[in-house]
């Protein structure tokens, strides 16, 4: 089962990064996103965060399609109104494409392959 990583910021303000961590508590994040994402081939994901920085990691089936989850998200107005609500919280990373919110994460070790 491959892993995906990335990495998004927060802004930097401590309300801001409370009321984001609130709407991802299991009693508050939306059903519909849950499915989205469970539909989608997501066997896992969690999100962690230091300071503003956060580091989403997705465990994902292996004929995940992520221009099949983009366009289904992009045709599901449940899921734009919440990527809408996230907006408020997040801003991209310097780095990131135009219209890129999740920026994917490079390995560049691995002590199983570092032997």
């Amino acid at each position: 089962m491959p892993r995906m990583y990335f990495a998004l910021d927060l802004r930097d303000d401590p309300a801001l990064i409370a009321e984001y961590e609130r709407w991802h508590r299991p009693e508050q994040i939306w059903p519909e996103i849950v499915a989205s994402i469970r539909d989608a081939g997501v066997r896992d994901l969690e999100i962690f965060r230091t300071g503003n920085r956060l580091v989403l990691v997705m465990d994902v089936a292996d004929d995940f399609d992520g221009a099949a989850k983009a366009a289904a998200d992009a045709a599901n107005p449940r899921v734009q109104a919440w990527e809408t609500l996230m907006d408020t919280f997040q801003q991209r990373l310097p780095w990131a494409q135009p219209g890129q919110k999740w920026v994917p994460l490079a390995r560049i070790f691995s002590l199983r392959e570092g032997s």
